[in-house]
């Protein structure tokens, strides 16, 4: 059954529209109107602005760079002023330490002069003591007397030194005294204790234990005792043909 108005012109026109807006209807692509030189300014200022975002980390990268090399420089610094420091306070401690072992070996030497000038103090006291009681004329006329003993081992072993004042009573006939030094040492051995005379007789240095003087002298010398004997007590003799003039004897 057909309607009377199916070819009519609105019938027409409703099928058109169905045909355009339907389900059949053709696809359909959007497209942006936007002109030419407007694209192109867009272009532009995204190429500026990728620009001036790749300067800017490009400077930063080198801020960053300059500020780590200024670091690294400054410790270098630092750490070169302190060695250098370090350096200086060794040189000072090690000139402290060596002022500090002068110091000491100066303080050693004056305890050693300090100890030779009180025992030549003490020396003189008694030699003074002596010469007074001479000139009192103290004593036998002529007499002689030995005084100052003093044994002392030296720096070679088995060997001594040995300091004595011998004294002269004054003489009328203020004649010279010429006699001999004689020691009588008591050494402990390993086969038990034994006495050595010195100098030994027919010993070719006898002359140097020869003595010749006035008033008074002082006898310096050394004499030595066996290898790996101990020296225990000596007693120094003046002699005069044989005879014992004066004598004084130390327990060491």
């Amino acid at each position: 059954m057909r309607w009377p108005h199916t070819n009519s012109r609105i019938a027409v026109g409703a099928r058109r529209l169905r045909s355009r807006f339907g389900i059949a209807a053709p696809r359909m692509t959007v497209r942006s109107q936007l002109p030419w030189h407007w694209r192109a300014a867009s272009v532009i200022v995204i190429t500026a602005a990728s620009l001036a975002l790749a300067g800017w980390i490009y400077d930063a990268g080198r801020s960053i760079a300059g500020f780590k090399n200024s670091l690294m420089d400054s410790l270098k610094l630092r750490a070169s002023e302190q060695e250098t420091e370090l350096v200086q306070l060794r040189s000072a401690a090690a000139s402290s330490a060596a002022r500090l072992q002068i110091e000491q070996a100066a303080q050693e030497q004056l305890k050693k002069q300090l100890g030779t000038l009180e025992a030549e103090n003490a020396r003189l006291k008694e030699e003074l003591a002596v010469f007074e009681s001479m000139a009192r004329g103290q004593g036998v006329e002529g007499s002689l007397s030995i005084s100052r003993l003093r044994i002392e081992p030296s720096p070679v072993a088995g060997t001594y030194t040995y300091k004595m004042l011998v004294t002269r009573q004054q003489s009328k006939r203020d004649a010279e005294f010429r006699g001999g030094l004689q020691f009588i040492l008591t050494v402990q051995q390993a086969s038990g204790n034994a006495m050595i005379v010195l100098p030994k007789t027919g010993e070719p240095e006898t002359s140097r234990f020869q003595v010749a003087f006035r008033q008074f002298h002082r006898l310096e010398g050394t004499f030595s005792i066996p290898e790996g004997a101990h020296l225990i007590a000596v007693e120094a003799r003046l002699l005069q043909e044989g005879a014992v003039k004066a004598s004084q004897r130390i327990t060491l």
